[in-house]
């Protein structure tokens, strides 16, 4: 059986990758931040005959990324979905994360959020991988972050976080690669969640179901690329 682990599984994307990864041949760890309040997803988990387990982890919390890699000790984990991440601004005010008018507070955060946390999510579940068939630690990034298409400016904390994000993902690719784990950086296009709003072109259905036919396809030895919910490249 395929071992799915996914951060952020309470709602928008993450719950979507839940929903699209539901299969009986599929075991599925969803974290998040309260699971109390997760109420589709755990729905989703009582209707799943035990194939999908619902796991407490704030992905800032070392501690709570430590227990859930120790409570899963001996698991071995296909693909690990570094989904869960904060854009550090309001989406209708994009002028608070213009030059000039920046909480650091917030862009400290996000940083936080977006980059530390998936690095130390890689450390603690890394021989979960490592032990697995597929071998693949995925992470959703964001054309926003690509260096090379960059043609506006503003949300410089979630621009930042992401760009860094990047050379997290393309070192680990290189760091790894001895143990045969690979990475993916995945843009999820302009999506309709609380993140992306309302006024966004991709529903979350698609981008979940384009995102899931590039990780299947992403076979080994491939590693360290960063594509479009579509399967087309991003520069970086």
């Amino acid at each position: 059986m395929t071992t799915v682990l996914i951060t952020g599984a309470n709602r928008g994307l993450g719950l979507e990758f839940v929903r699209q990864y539901q299969d009986k041949n599929v075991i599925i760890h969803a974290c998040c931040r309260n699971p109390d309040a997760a109420n589709e997803l755990n729905a989703l988990a009582d209707n799943s005959g035990g194939l999908i387990k619902v796991h407490r982890m704030e992905v800032s919390d070392p501690s709570q990324v430590s227990s859930v890699a120790d409570a899963l000790k001996g698991v071995s984990i296909d693909r690990l979905i570094n989904n869960a991440g904060i854009l550090g601004t309001i989406i209708d005010q994009p002028g608070n994360s213009a030059f000039g008018n920046l909480d650091y507070n917030v862009w400290e955060e996000t940083m936080r959020v977006n980059v530390l946390s998936p690095f130390r999510i890689c450390e603690a579940f890394v021989e979960h991988v490592a032990a697995s068939d597929e071998k693949l630690m995925v992470f959703l990034s964001t054309h926003m972050a690509s260096i090379t298409e960059l043609a506006d400016g503003g949300f410089y904390p979630y621009r930042s976080s992401k760009a860094a994000l990047n050379l997290v993902i393309k070192g680990l690719s290189i760091d790894l690669k001895d143990r045969g784990v690979r990475t993916l950086a995945l843009h999820p296009g302009w999506v309709k969640t609380d993140m992306g709003s309302q006024a966004a072109a991709v529903d979350i259905p698609d981008s979940i179901a384009g995102m899931k036919d590039v990780i299947s396809g992403f076979k080994a030895p491939r590693t360290g690329e960063f594509i479009n919910y579509d399967n087309s490249p991003i520069q970086w």
